[in-house]
């Protein structure tokens, strides 16, 4: 299969890129490199070293014998040429990661909330656009989250996977029609992701796309089978307030000695997926695209589920790290529940890992190894979901 990966130089694309090509696709990535300048911006770095798009490419040809290509473009800005590139590649199915991902980085300014929506929005339409126009019978795998549906309002009934069937009373009694799950977007970030899966559903109807938008919950862990046959291949492990995911930001924290920084009560519920499973999600979305015609084929992309609390606790008696709680930065509830329907991959053969299968390997193996590149004043998340709320300070030794 020909495979297109749209932001495939980042976290969730990298490992996914040669997960894909380990299995025989031929992968051409497409990136604009915007995380990596994101990273000038902010001032931080990946705690594991990150190598030029380049050398990474040129490692995996030597360490696999397998050529994955490399486009620098912009989907948000080069439709034209992003057309072209369809039409000379012709590929089986894309990969969409090519979205700014962090809701603390979309809550940062107005400079931020601007560039997220302009980026994941106009970004997402033009590869619908491109498809259409093109002509071509290419299957569409998006990376979505967890986020679209809210937190703590769904009740004690599990989180369907995308839809819901729902009574509509009318003068002759009720009908039933099956709706998208009502969207509660928590951040600038988490409102694209539910503008994306409008957009889904209108070019699926319309146009006959083939649509699989995969709600993935918090992606914790580093490494894949494939990226740890060479130091050139490691994947990014974030940490800062903006990037960093909660799991991977205790870790760090741990290693350096740092307390673990819990925001508000650490009552927050979430869903959390290995890096691998991400991968494999995606391996096993591929394999089962909707047919033309069908609506958008919608998976929840979660494995577990913690609040945020018991997450320090595990990771403290894992390390004997001190938990601190600071103020929450968000707007959110102090306290939610989450139960979340994950079947369907079940179904499809995924077998997850688990924080107790990986939680030590990830302590061991990447946090202490790399724990003398963190830099100690990016930790404590600044940007604020509010104007007047104001940041925590970071009062750690």
């Amino acid at each position: 299969m020909k495979v297109l990966v749209l932001g495939g130089d980042g976290f969730c694309g990298w490992p996914t890129s040669l997960h894909l090509s380990h299995l025989g696709h031929e992968v051409t990535i497409i990136d604009n490199l915007s995380r990596r300048n994101i990273d000038t911006e902010l001032g931080v770095e990946s705690l594991t070293p990150i190598s030029p798009i380049g050398e990474r490419i040129r490692a995996w040809d030597e360490v696999s014998g397998k050529e994955i290509k490399f486009i620098n473009l912009d989907i948000a800005k080069e439709y034209d040429r992003f057309v072209d590139v369809l039409l000379d590649s012709r590929p089986d199915a894309v990969v969409h990661f090519a979205e700014q991902r962090a809701a603390p980085y979309s809550m940062r300014s107005s400079k931020t909330k601007r560039y997220t929506v302009d980026n994941n929005v106009t970004g997402t339409h033009n590869l619908l656009a491109a498809i259409v126009q093109s002509g071509m019978d290419i299957a569409i795998v998006h990376l979505g989250t967890m986020g679209v549906y809210g937190y703590g309002w769904s009740g004690s009934a599990p989180i369907p996977e995308g839809y819901l069937t729902v009574k509509v009373p009318t003068p002759d009694g009720d009908i039933e029609r099956e709706i998208l799950h009502p969207a509660n977007a928590g951040s600038v970030y988490h409102m694209t992701k539910t503008l994306d899966q409008l957009m889904f559903k209108f070019y699926a109807h319309n146009d006959g796309l083939r649509i699989t938008d995969l709600h993935q919950g918090i992606v914790w862990g580093t490494q894949t089978p494939q990226t740890v046959r060479d130091e050139r291949l490691i994947n990014r492990f974030d940490y800062d307030g903006d990037y960093g995911t909660v799991l991977n930001r205790f870790l760090m924290q741990a290693a350096i000695g740092h307390p673990l920084t819990v925001h508000g009560t650490g009552g927050q519920t979430r869903g959390f997926i290995h890096i691998r499973d991400t991968a494999r999600c995606i391996e096993i979305a591929l394999n089962n695209a909707p047919t033309s015609g069908e609506k958008v084929s919608v998976f929840n992309q979660v494995t577990e589920t913690y609040r945020v609390r018991d997450l320090a606790e595990l990771v403290s008696k894992l390390t004997g790290a001190e938990i601190v709680n600071l103020p929450n930065p968000r707007q959110e509830a102090a306290e939610n529940d989450l139960n979340v329907s994950r079947d369907r991959f079940l179904a499809l053969g995924l077998n997850p890992t688990t924080l107790s299968d990986g939680l030590l390997e990830e302590a061991r193996d990447i946090a202490s190894k790399y724990a003398d590149r963190a830099d100690r004043t990016k930790i404590v998340s600044r940007s604020v979901w509010r104007q007047g709320m104001e940041a925590a300070d970071d009062l750690m030794p």
